[in-house]
């Protein structure tokens, strides 16, 4: 078995298409070719912080990868990198371990930056003026990063709690060719058509009367069932709502809080995969308003481990 630290996998991330490797997992995911149960999860109160264990296998495949990643979001007042983790890899003959790789969470901060460049893909409309990030993170830096190659649009606004993360966030992304602007979460819901949503919030932060037609929104902040980034009136006035995953998404992300509120019923719900190969409809028209609902799914990770491990051999 090998053990690859953090600096040998970024090194083998160099080059690789990890929005084809994503658009490749959906699909097979949603044909029904990938085994997903559901997801290990231990949540703390003091501090606050959350772990997910997410294991799977691709029918078929070499491997299964079991993933362990956490996120204490109190981490920055220690001097810690909020988010930990690593991918176990095992043979899926025979169950012997392969590899471990020891990302810190890098391959999933990786994998859903991936998936927020597939969705703008598939649902973004044609002439995005305007992208808003909500959100000052590793994961706001990196969903703005992965959607230069996807959208042809460089100017941004951003909202954050404090606001002198909100002022590094703009210099820093202005180094990566983008011009960010500071401002309040309702001015930018009202001034921005693409929209992503990347904070832990347990209490929505965007409003419905806020969404101008043709928004698309990717909320991928609400991965545990406690969070929420949305009120769910958004996902009752949307034409579209897309899921990463339903099983998942049904119960945990903004899908579930907008099911308890009654405010949309599973069946409006399509999943991302299914959008991707074309067996759902997904945006079709620039007047829309779009939402999808990122809760990270294990599929991502066994594609971008196998990926990794292709480079690294």
């Amino acid at each position: 078995m090998k053990v690859y630290e953090l600096d040998q996998i970024k090194d083998a991330l160099a080059g690789l298409d990890m929005v084809t490797a994503m658009e490749e997992g959906f699909i097979e995911y949603s044909k029904g070719n990938v085994v997903v149960p559901p997801v290990g999860e231990l949540i703390f109160d003091e501090p606050p912080g959350d772990v997910h264990i997410k294991y799977g296998y691709i029918k078929n495949d070499d491997v299964y990868v079991i993933k362990i990643a956490s996120g204490f979001f109190k981490n920055t007042e220690l001097g810690l990198p909020s988010s930990q983790g690593m991918m176990l890899v095992f043979d899926q003959r025979s169950g012997q371990p392969i590899a471990v790789l020891h990302d810190e969470a890098h391959l999933t901060n990786i994998r859903t930056a991936a998936a927020g460049a597939v969705v703008a893909k598939h649902l973004a409309p044609g002439n995005v003026h305007c992208i808003g990030i909500v959100g000052t993170g590793t994961q706001a830096r990196l969903q703005l990063e992965f959607l230069k190659d996807i959208v042809d649009c460089n100017d941004a606004m951003v909202w954050g709690r404090n606001e002198n993360h909100a002022d590094n966030y703009c210099k820093e992304m202005k180094t990566k060719g983008f011009t960010v602007k500071t401002t309040d979460l309702e001015k930018l819901t009202r001034s921005c058509n693409l929209i992503v949503t990347t904070t832990p919030a347990t209490d929505p932060l965007l409003q419905a009367n806020w969404i101008q037609p043709g928004t698309h929104i990717t909320a991928m902040g609400s991965d545990t069932p406690g969070k929420q980034e949305l009120d769910a009136a958004i996902l009752q006035q949307a034409d579209v709502v897309v899921a990463d995953s339903i099983s998942q998404c049904v119960e945990r992300g903004e899908v579930a809080k907008a099911l308890e509120a009654g405010a949309i019923c599973e069946e409006d719900v399509v999943e991302l995969g299914n959008v991707i190969s074309g067996d759902s409809v997904g945006r079709s028209s620039n007047d829309q308003i779009t939402i999808a609902d990122l809760t990270g799914v294990a599929v991502q990770d066994i594609q971008i481990t196998k990926a990794v491990l292709r480079s690294l051999a």
